[in-house]
């Protein structure tokens, strides 16, 4: 298994190759993350290199918070105003894109220097390179489930999982060994978790109703186990 350290250090020497610095690895979810506490230093340390041609002098600074659906970025402004402000929640945070609808008024996250954030809505490309960099950013959430399929995103979950060997699926749905068949795995997850729904069956003396598996909700839960890590740690890439 690839451990935190050597795939941060990975992606920083990738990304150095773009001349892309100042990269910070955060937890917003941590009360006390470390590298939360290095963001507004760094950003004060950008603004004192960066050009200000016969600018006065401005201690209060008023930044923008970009970045594709769901990654995010709102927890990341509540993550600062926990850390400089000791205060709660000022943006709406949640699993899936489109929490936040609209660019907001700015919000304060830090008193010394008075520094405030504009939450804004996810961005995101109007080209999507290849399917597979579609699905892959369809399984973590950039995209509306439903605009996909959740059946569509659970297959390329399974297949991606077996490719891998990651078969944490398999203990979990009880589905006593790995399989490639999503119709299978959904149909076994479904029955495993009570998640059945009555249909009516036409039976030529009358309307019968009839059990059967929900495939969506099944696959709604696969995709969700995924995305909170329970069924192992996955890279896409």
């Amino acid at each position: 298994m690839i451990s935190y350290f050597f795939l941060a250090q990975r992606i920083l020497s990738e990304l150095e190759q773009q001349d892309i610095q100042n990269v910070l690895f955060a937890d917003c979810r941590r009360q006390s993350d470390e590298y939360v506490k290095k963001i507004v230093p760094t950003v004060l340390e950008l603004i004192e290199k960066s050009d200000r041609y016969h600018r006065s002098e401005n201690w209060e600074f008023c930044l923008m918070v970009i970045g594709v659906p769901n990654v995010g970025k709102s927890s990341l402004i509540n993550a600062m105003r926990r850390m400089y402000l000791k205060k709660g929640k000022a943006s709406r945070v949640g699993g899936e894109p489109g929490i936040t609808r609209a660019v907001l008024t700015k919000i304060q996250v830090c008193d010394r220097p008075l520094m405030y954030l504009l939450d804004t809505p996810g961005v995101f490309s109007p080209h999507v390179e290849n399917v597979e960099v579609g699905m892959k950013l369809a399984l973590c959430g950039t995209i509306l489930d439903h605009l996909v399929g959740e059946d569509v995103i659970a297959d390329y979950l399974l297949f991606t999982l077996n490719k891998q060997q990651k078969f944490d699926y398999v203990e979990r749905y009880q589905l006593g060994e790995p399989c490639d068949d999503i119709q299978m795995v959904l149909k076994k997850i479904a029955v495993n978790l009570g998640k059945t729904q009555k249909i009516k069956a036409l039976t030529g003396v009358g309307d019968v109703k009839v059990l059967i598996p929900n495939y969506t909700a099944a696959a709604y839960d696969f995709i969700r186990a995924f995305r909170k890590g329970e069924l192992g740690k996955v890279m896409l890439d």
